[in-house]
């Protein structure tokens, strides 16, 4: 009776929970950035945001972010390099909540914070069954088990 309370039924569908919240934060990433990588006026916008946050070339770090947002956020959804790609983003989102969120309170910082600590989860258990890093290293690892 006792281990029923763990709900251990649950653990075989935690790689399915897993790709479930890859593919919804890396979609929020790539929707949240597309206006800024198709639109120039939007990342102007952008760029006078992170001037006006005291961001250091503004002009350089506004694409830079839209971009690793974008990028990072496809790779997410389909599972390659995920652990890189969230390392990118757990850095992209402290400099968020450093240089945007400090001086707002825990709401203000809340959807920056979650992302730092979703993508620090993903950065620690990669990309779990459902990915294709998973793909890659199983070739990888039965193609050195060949030779």
């Amino acid at each position: 009776m006792s281990s029923a309370l763990g709900l251990p039924f649950l653990r075989r569908h935690a790689d399915l929970s897993l790709l479930l919240l890859r593919v919804l934060t890396g979609s929020f990433l790539v929707y949240g950035t597309q206006d800024n990588v198709f639109s120039a006026e939007r990342m102007e916008e952008f760029v006078a945001f992170l001037d006006h946050h005291g961001f250091i070339w503004p002009e350089l770090m506004a694409p830079l972010s839209v971009y690793a947002q974008f990028v990072c956020g496809g790779l997410l959804v389909l599972g390659l390099l995920t652990r890189w790609a969230a390392l990118v983003m757990v850095f992209n989102f402290i400099v968020a909540v450093v240089m945007v969120h400090w001086s707002q309170d825990f709401r203000g910082w809340w959807p920056a914070i979650v992302l730092v600590f979703i993508c620090l989860d993903f950065a620690c258990r990669g990309g779990g069954r459902y990915s294709l890093d998973s793909l890659v290293l199983e070739k990888r690892q039965h193609a050195v088990s060949l030779g």
